[in-house]
């Protein structure tokens, strides 16, 4: 049992650009073959929450989680250094990178470049433990920044959506937006997106080693489940291409056009904190996890406020969902930039993957 997970997961791992692409395929294709199945799977929500999307998410979240050894944490949280680099990379950083490439790149399309700030808002809470654990990055790490990224997002996003739609413009003499930002959509997001898979990798791992022990669980319990994470990946992603097969053929030039900026910020922000990491002394699998953390978003809250605040059909709603058809493939090949790159950068560190190039973290 044991040794059939571990060969379907490397397996997966090996090809997963194949996977991706067929996916993204298999979605269109879906929209094409089955009509009106955007609208169907829309109307299947719980407060907000598009049902099929967060069984997807659970089931990627849950495996990352479950590995997470949670009495590290504490000691994790308390370094100021590691802390200070990925709010001010996630807080400061990423929306204002966002605010000005949405500008640049679209400043005859309102709509689309508030969409834009508002994916830039939303920090990342839930792809990025898979980018994350592909890279090799540092499972406890990503869990305390993602843990950090969700208190910072009930409490500052609809001050900063404030700044960066009304204040910043005005300031600027550009033309401003309103809008009115549900607090409780973001702390349904967070609750649901993070509070659940958390509760449940928690849970495994506490009861699971008390028991079966801790051998048990690192040996048997979570190869099992290991390849749960890429299901639940593959998964989403051939759902978020199919009920978006519409708009990306209804809409081909929107699509187009606010892909440049999105592609530009992935990489710039993942540049931007890798270089950051190194030049403050984080080791490898630390610079993993804050560089994917940081140019990563939770396009789930991106996608739910939009929709919330300006409408399903409006073009904020649009920018909002070309998000993750943009971030998903830029971040996978991202994942192989930093296994490449790690050897170089990084030559001598204890926390390289012990076969670089491939995204699988050895023991």
């Amino acid at each position: 049992m044991v040794a059939s997970s571990r060969s379907r997961m490397s397996f997966l791992d090996r090809f997963l650009p194949v996977w991706i692409i067929f996916a993204m395929v298999a979605g269109l294709l879906v929209n094409h073959v089955v009509p009106g199945i955007g609208e169907k799977l829309g109307a299947l929500e719980v407060g907000g929450i598009s049902f099929p999307i967060a069984l997807g998410l659970l089931v990627m979240m849950y495996p990352p989680l479950a590995k997470v050894q949670y009495d590290k944490t504490r000691q994790i949280a308390s370094d100021r250094r590691l802390m200070t680099v990925s709010i001010v990379l996630n807080w400061i950083v990423g929306p204002a990178l966002m605010f000005v490439l949405a500008w640049l790149c679209l400043p005859d399309e309102p709509e689309l470049r508030t969409g834009l700030i508002v994916v830039g808002l939303a920090r990342c809470i839930a792809m990025v433990l898979v980018w994350s654990e592909l890279s090799c990055g540092d499972r406890e790490l990503t869990a305390v920044l993602v843990a950090v990224n969700s208190v910072f997002q009930v409490l500052m996003f609809g001050v900063l959506g404030w700044f960066y739609l009304q204040v910043l413009p005005g300031w600027l003499g550009l033309p401003t937006t309103s809008a009115d930002f549900s607090f409780w959509s973001i702390v349904i997001s967070v609750l649901v997106f993070l509070g659940i898979p958390l509760a449940a990798g928690l849970a495994s791992r506490v009861f699971g080693e008390k028991i079966k022990g801790r051998e048990w669980y690192e040996t048997k319990f979570l190869p099992a489940i290991s390849p749960l994470a890429l299901v639940g990946l593959l998964y989403t992603i051939v759902l978020l291409f199919s009920l978006q097969g519409e708009q990306i053929s209804e809409h081909p030039w929107a699509v187009a056009r606010t892909a440049v900026p999105l592609v530009a910020y992935f990489a710039g922000m993942f540049a931007i904190s890798l270089v950051v990491s190194k030049v403050t002394g984080l080791s490898y699998a630390q610079s993993a996890s804050v560089s994917f953390t940081a140019a990563g978003n939770n396009f789930e809250l991106a996608i739910a406020v939009s929709i919330g605040t300006f409408g399903a059909t409006s073009a904020q709603a649009l920018a909002g969902t070309i998000g993750p058809l943009i971030e998903i493939p830029v971040l996978v090949g991202l994942v192989y930039v930093m296994l490449s790159m790690g050897p170089k950068l990084f030559a001598g560190d204890p926390t390289l993957p012990a076969q670089p190039g491939s995204p699988t973290r050895s023991g």
